[in-house]
């Protein structure tokens, strides 16, 4: 008799769990400038590079290069961090 060796199917629960484990890089981006290199090439010590962003404004918080949320800038202890105040969904982080 032939026994069947064929692998379990796991369910969407198990796949998932396997996802668990797996590092994910996360940026807070502050904000971004647009320069000509010559002026980059004038930065020096105490430059001020001015960004897109006005004070009190949600920051973006990416993993691994794709926007998933968004939030605010919060001290913890001696270190920054961001209070999440938005978690986009899917279909909109896939948009980015």
């Amino acid at each position: 008799m032939a026994e069947d060796t064929a692998p379990e199917e796991k369910t969407e629960a198990e796949k998932v769990h396997a996802l668990y484990d797996v590092q994910v890089e996360i940026t807070a981006v502050l904000g971004t400038a647009e320069m000509p290199i010559s002026q980059i090439l004038k930065l020096g010590r105490g430059a001020v590079v001015e960004l897109n962003r006005t004070v009190g404004e949600n920051i973006e918080i990416h993993a691994n290069n794709r926007l998933v949320a968004k939030g605010e800038v919060v001290v913890v202890e001696d270190r920054l961090g961001v209070t999440l105040t938005e978690v986009l969904k899917i279909s909109q982080s896939l948009k980015q």
